[in-house]
Parts: structure tokens; sequence; C-alpha cells
């Protein structure tokens, strides 16, 4: 018998969305694994496909969203923006620069940025910096007038910056400009606020100054009181001696003779009287000069400090510093101090006089609250690598660790309501900053309370 015919092979399993693609009949010399490879390798491409147009969806979504991006940066800026390329026509505004000049983004790209600005001169800056080769990359500062949509000439500050095409060679600039009116009128507020700041210092620090002459006026009264009683009784003297010459010289006029001139000069005691005018005189002249010393003290220390600085020795500021304040309401004290050679800054004697003198009475006022132990205080002036240093300490309790660091701070103060204002330290620093020097506080290893300023000599400022 014959055998049964074999069956013949099956035709290839299509693919979905495929079917275009594979013939219909197996080709002569095919066998099956190689259409399988064929099919396994279209699956490959076309899930690559999909997966590439997935990655472009995204890209695309990405690349909306920066455009978005930019495009809010671009119209949220104050500042004006363009970019134009190496021939000076606009490719890109903002809205800044479109509501600036009363035109639309439309309407200004591909106009030229020179029919933006109101005179040559600023169109010549403009040329010079498009024109320039090799132009830094950080750009360059333009000082410019714009039209606005009015056609009125708008001042801007701009900012020039090449910009480089992917071969890295220049194909244009961007210009980001600022309209400095708005800035002119915030930097004269801001003077105007400096100015008056300057004056309220000024006035505190005077306002300091005065209260602490105001403790002094008790010493400075009796300070006057001699020299003036001095030359007081002086002048009533002087005034006798005038009366006494004034005859004698009546009775020489009137051709007495000589005997009863003689007789005369001995009972009006002229001799003694001329031998006393010298010294009335001198004494007198002293009197006086120490008085107009004592009153110019006075205004030095209460007056205005000018700007000017001048060579100032520190030892002279210590001891009108100590002297005045021993003549004012201090409690006696023990002072440990001697001058040494002449200590020379650049500043204000009067600010640094008030400097001393209300580290002085801080110092006092310290050691009485404590108790009833006698002030002693200790003042050192050396130099130190070019700086004068200058030590204050007392004999009293110190400073308590949670004040220490708001010493300085204005209006802060440990004395009791009516006693202090807070401000003298605080003043005080500010001075010693204004002169190059520090001002510091700590507590003495020996007890009490240790203040170190430090100024730089005269001679190396």
């Amino acid at each position: 018998m014959d055998a049964p015919d074999a069956p013949s092979p099956a035709p290839p399993a299509r693919r979905p969305g495929l079917e275009g693609l594979m013939p219909l009949s197996p080709a002569e010399g095919v066998d099956e694994s190689t259409w399988v490879d064929v099919i396994q390798k279209m699956d490959e491409v076309y899930s690559q496909l999909i997966h590439d147009e997935i990655e472009l969806e995204k890209k695309n979504s990405e690349l909306e969203q920066s455009q978005q991006f930019i495009f809010s940066v671009l119209s949220a800026m104050s500042d004006v923006l363009l970019v134009c390329d190496d021939q000076g026509r606009i490719e890109e505004t903002n809205a800044a620069l479109c509501e600036l000049v009363g035109r639309s983004d439309a309407e200004l790209q591909g106009a030229l940025l020179y029919d933006l600005l109101a005179d040559d001169a600023s169109k010549q800056r403009v040329r010079s910096v498009l024109g320039k080769a090799g132009a830094a990359r950080r750009g360059e500062g333009l000082e410019l007038n714009l039209l606005d949509a009015a056609r009125q000439s708008v001042p801007v500050d701009a900012s020039c910056t090449p910009r480089v095409g992917g071969n890295g060679r220049p194909v244009g600039t961007v210009l980001v400009a600022r309209p400095t009116a708005e800035l002119k009128r915030a930097y004269h507020e801001l003077r105007h606020a400096h100015e008056a700041l300057k004056q309220a210092q000024q006035q505190l620090l005077h306002s300091e100054k005065m209260a602490s002459l105001g403790r002094l006026v008790a010493g400075v009264a009796h300070e006057l009181n001699n020299p003036i009683s001095f030359v007081l009784g002086n002048v009533h003297a002087l005034e006798r001696y005038s009366d006494r010459l004034r005859r004698y010289l009546g009775a020489v006029h009137a051709g007495a003779a000589g005997d009863a001139l003689a007789a005369q000069r001995r009972e009006l005691r002229i001799d003694a009287l001329l031998a006393d005018l010298p010294s009335l005189i001198e004494g007198t002249v002293e009197g006086a000069q120490r008085t107009a010393d004592i009153v110019n003290s006075l205004k030095r220390f209460s007056a205005m400090d000018p700007e000017a600085r001048v060579p100032v020795d520190l030892n002279e500021v210590v001891e009108r510093a100590v002297h005045w304040i021993r003549k004012g309401s201090a409690p006696d004290f023990e002072l440990v101090w001697q001058a040494g050679p002449p200590a020379l800054v650049v500043g204000s004697a009067g600010q640094l006089q008030q400097v001393l003198m209300n580290l002085l009475q801080n110092a006092l006022d310290a050691v009485t609250a404590a108790g009833p132990q006698r002030p002693v205080l200790h003042i050192g002036l050396t130099v130190e690598a070019g700086r004068l240093r200058l030590s204050l300490r007392d004999n009293g309790p110190g400073i308590a660790a949670e004040h220490l660091s708001r010493l300085f701070d204005p209006f802060f103060t440990t004395k009791p309501v009516g006693q202090g204002t807070g401000l003298g330290l605080s003043i005080s620093y500010g001075i010693v900053e204004q002169h190059g020097g520090s001002l510091g506080a700590a507590n003495h290893p020996g007890g009490g309370a240790e203040f170190v300023l430090t100024l730089p000599l005269a001679s190396a400022t």
C-alpha cells in the first residue's frame, strides 16, 4: 500500500499589525526559523518605534515646559531685555521692553535696535559694542537713552553681553537695561536717610555729653569760683589804688609844694601802692586766664565735634577726664595712674574725653553701688604693635556673666530708673570705632571689671 501523503507545512503565523509586511506564502529556500527571526526583529523595531515615540512626546512636553518657564521669566522681568544679531536686528524681546517703547513683540521682531535709541551718542555706543571683535564674556556696561511710548528720552543703565553660537563664534548681543530714574530716586532717598541718621547720631552723642556735663555742674561752679573770687578781690584793690593815685596826681597837677606833696605821698602810701601793682595785675591776669581755660575746656567738651581729626595726647585726655570727674558729683576715690611719654592718636580730644569720663563714672558707680568701700581705679597706658592700649580697672564686684554680651547695647543699663540712660557705653563704643579702635570689657582675674580701649598710634595711621 502506498503510504499516506505527508501533511503540508503550515504557513507562518501572522503578527497583529504586520499583515501587510509579510508574504502570503513561504518563499522557496526559506525555512520557518528564518521567518521567526524576521518576525522577532520586526517586533523589536516596532517596540523601539513605540519607545522612541513616547520619548519624543516626553521631550516635546519638557521643551514646552522650558519654553513656558523662559517666557514666564522674561515676562516677569522688570528690566528691559532684547536679543539682536550682529547687525543689530532684534530677534527677541520681553514684556518690559514692549511696555516701555509702546510696541508689540511682533512689531519689534526684525526692527533695528538703533531705532529704539533716542540720540546719536547712544547709537554710537551701541555700534562700538556690536562691532567689537572678541568682546569680553562678562559684557560691557553702557549708559543709553531709549525712546519710550511717548517718544521721550528715558535714561537706562545697560549691560551688553555677546551671544555665542554653537560654533563658538559671536552671533549677536543680549542687552539688559534698567531705567536709572528709579535708581537715582532710591539713591537720593537713601542719601537723605543716611544724612538724617548721621544727624540723629550727632544729636544723641551731644545729648549724652550734656548729661555727663550736667553731673559736673557743681564741680565746675567750685572750679570757677576760686579764680573769679581772686580776680574780683584784686579788682577791688585796684579800684582803691586808682582812687589814691587820682588824688595824688591831682595834687601834683595843682602845683602843691614839695613838702606838702611828700606828706600826701606818705599819707596815701603811694610807694607801697606802686610796689603792689605788678603783683595785683599779674594775679588778676592769672585768675582771668584760669577762668578762660576752664571755660574753653568746657566749650571743647560740650561743643559739637567737627569732622576734622588732629593729633591728641592720650595722657592729657586722661588727666582732663580725671580732673572733671573729681570736680563733679563722683565720690572720693583713689587713682593708680602715672602719665608716661606722649601717646599720640589722631582724633577728637572732646570725644575721647567723653569716652574716658563715661568709663570712669561707670566704674565709680559700680563700686559705690556694691558697698561703702572706697573706690580704687587703676589706669594703665601701654604701646603694643603700633597701637595704644589703655586699661581701666576698678575694685568693684565685676560684671555679671549675663550682662557681658549686652554692655554696649543701646539703652541697656543695670542702674535704677532715672539714674542711667543706657547710652554712655554704647556711644563710647561708637566713638572708639570711628577712631579706628576697639573697646572691650571683661572681669579682671584679680577682681573688679576691666575696660580695655585700643587706638592706632598717630604715626601708624
